[in-house]
């Protein structure tokens, strides 16, 4: 099975959410469909196939988050020197060689990425433009819209 990237923060939100699901929902369902068993007929007791409902998501959430988990490799950023290339976990200011417009991207795993955070996964087609490159160098990405050229200003390890 491959590796999945994830950050250390990435990391920390799986097993919280874990935590919360395992030790809060889970429990908190079970009990509302012991509740709703009590009220009868189970055919048409709405309540019953509702927590039932949430059982069955909260169950599947679990295993999706176990096998990620199974399978991560947390790359910790801030132990590895920086060389000012671009590599998973880095955080990058580019400049829009177009409108000389400035954005700034950390590279996050699939889990953590947020655009309105800044935060993009590692399969972006951006992310697959700059990986590799260095301070000063310039990237085509190829966007939906067309290439856009970027400048890779920093490259810092947060």
């Amino acid at each position: 099975m491959n590796k999945v990237p994830m950050t250390v923060a990435g990391e920390h939100a799986l097993r919280a959410e874990l935590e919360q699901l395992k030790k809060i929902d889970r429990p908190r369902i079970i009990a509302a469909i012991a509740e709703a068993r009590e009220h009868g007929d189970l055919k048409e007791n709405a309540e019953y196939h509702a927590a039932r409902e949430q059982q069955s998501f909260a169950e599947g959430r679990i295993k999706e988050i176990e096998h990620k988990l199974s399978n991560a490799q947390v790359i910790d950023i801030t132990t590895m020197q920086n060389t000012g290339r671009v590599i998973f976990g880095a955080t990058v200011d580019l400049i829009n060689l177009d409108d000389d417009s400035t954005v700034t991207y950390r590279i996050v795993g699939e889990d953590e990425a947020d655009v309105k955070q800044h935060r993009i996964s590692v399969s972006s087609p951006i992310v697959r433009a700059l990986v590799g490159k260095s301070e000063g160098d310039e990237v085509v990405v190829k966007a939906p819209s067309g290439d856009v050229c970027y400048e890779i200003a920093r490259v810092q390890h947060l």
